[in-house]
């Protein structure tokens, strides 16, 4: 199959990518700057067989538009899996970010993969194959104090993907989300924090969660109890290699707290259905 993974030089994507790859798919490893900050990850990247490197920015129209026309030239326009990877961690009390901050936030991790299902729809469509993979996570099931603005991008990520499975599973094409626990990967290299310390000390120990979240976690990423971010890009391998239409929803990685996030999406599902049922569209 031919794979387009964003967001390919570090952390979920770049394992995505050479999990996809060794199992013998084409994969088209994207990110940005090639020749510039990234330019080492996307050499290595190259070296990878099976793996093609495209500069493509989900922040930009024209850089979407233009890798995908690529990619489709190269294959003919057979465009069989997409992994919506890139995204960027946001983390502090919601009144300490500026709007700029969260509109910031949501140009990459909203409408970056809303950018990328639309180049890549029509290609789908016309071959009435295809699948799409966000990457979520279990923080877009559920909000926690201090990461609301994260949440709330990847809850908004998790009702387009919604929707649009809906939408296109008559045309042969599959939407999945993968929801992602915490996992010791450089998220945390590009992350948005809060910075308005004149807002965020008002909130006492509040405004302390992500540092207290921070030590914690560095505590488990350092034990033999770390969780392995391979199971992630291992989970995406799998639904690539189910039957189409046979897909689910949504699928949980998260050994640590993900029992709870499963046992909610088990649930939703009956739910959901009586919904449609209301509104005639079951």
């Amino acid at each position: 199959m031919n794979v387009i993974v964003t967001g390919s030089s570090s952390g979920f994507g770049r394992l995505t990518v050479q999990t996809l790859a060794k199992a013998g798919h084409t994969v088209f490893a994207t990110l940005r700057n090639v020749k510039g900050k990234n330019a080492a990850a996307a050499a290595e990247l190259a070296k990878i067989p099976n793996v093609h490197v495209v500069e493509l920015d989900v922040t930009s129209d024209a850089s979407v538009d233009q890798a995908i026309a690529t990619i489709a030239a190269k294959t003919g326009g057979a465009i069989d899996v997409v992994v919506n990877n890139a995204g960027r961690f946001s983390m502090g009390v919601q009144e300490a970010f500026s709007v700029d901050d969260v509109k910031s936030l949501f140009e990459t991790n909203v409408f970056g993969p809303l950018r990328i299902n639309r180049a890549v729809l029509p290609y789908m469509r016309k071959r009435r194959s295809g699948l799409i993979v966000n990457l979520s996570s279990v923080v877009g099931r559920v909000s926690l104090p201090t990461m609301g603005t994260y949440s709330a991008s990847k809850y908004a990520l998790e009702a387009l993907g919604e929707a649009l499975n809906d939408e296109v599973k008559a045309l042969g094409i599959d939407v999945v989300a993968v929801e992602p626990g915490a996992f010791p990967t450089d998220v945390g290299n590009n992350a948005q924090y809060a910075n308005d310390a004149s807002r965020s000390d008002g909130y006492g120990a509040v405004a302390q969660i992500p540092q207290k979240m921070g030590e914690g976690l560095g505590q488990l990423f350092g034990s033999p109890q770390a969780p392995n971010p391979q199971d992630v890009a291992d989970a995406i391998l799998d639904l690539v290699k189910m039957p189409a239409g046979k897909r689910p929803m949504r699928v949980v990685v998260d050994n640590l707290s993900g029992g709870p996030i499963k046992a909610m999406n088990e649930q939703y599902i009956g739910h959901r259905q009586g919904i449609l049922a209301a509104f005639g569209l079951a």
